[in-house]
């Protein structure tokens, strides 16, 4: 899977492309190059969200998804290239199921909150919710394969259960969205 890089400035890129894992070249705002942000950008915040106390379960669970994002972002780096699978995406699924199990029902909207963790596990959220529409409007111009687009859709449900989870574990509950609070009504 392409060339590790021992030259980080390279300068090719000052004309305003880059280099992808095939060795071609494509702007630096092109549909895939803003899906391979996005998808780094939610790696970096998971590091920034494993740096808080974490159960272990739920740390290395955090890890194996760096990792997948990490060959999700090669996958997008290459086009043509597989390396995010259905295993992958049912891995997510059975994680759905582990971490809602215990969770009340939600009645009403919730409010990013809470904990630390729970609102950095918030903005994980909303930034895989912007990396899955970079890679939607991706997939209307190129070959995007299934398994990524539902690995992005599974992981920000997996992210919205996951701040649940944080905020009962930091002794709080959900910050629940009041329409009450509105003026206008």
């Amino acid at each position: 899977m392409g060339n590790r890089l021992s030259k980080i400035a390279t300068r090719t890129g000052d004309n305003g492309s880059t280099g992808l894992g095939d060795g071609s070249r494509t702007e630096k705002d092109s549909l895939r190059i803003h899906a391979i942000g996005d998808v780094d950008e939610l790696n970096s915040h998971l590091g920034v969200l494993l740096c808080e106390e974490l159960p272990a379960s739920l740390r290395e669970d955090l890890l194996t998804i760096q990792h997948d994002l990490f060959d999700l972002g090669g996958e997008l780096c290459i086009p043509g290239y597989v390396l995010i699978n259905e295993a992958q995406v049912a891995r997510l699924d059975t994680l759905l199921e582990k971490y809602n199990t215990d969770l009340p029902p939600l009645k009403e909207f919730i409010l990013p909150g809470g904990a630390r963790t729970a609102a950095l596990t918030h903005v994980c959220r909303t930034v895989c919710r912007r990396a899955e529409r970079s890679i939607i409007s991706l997939g209307k111009t190129e070959t995007v394969n299934v398994p990524v687009r539902q690995y992005v859709n599974r992981l920000s449900d997996l992210l919205f259960v996951l701040s649940r989870v944080l905020n009962r574990l930091d002794g709080g509950s959900d910050v629940l969205w009041k329409n009450s609070r509105r003026t206008d009504v």
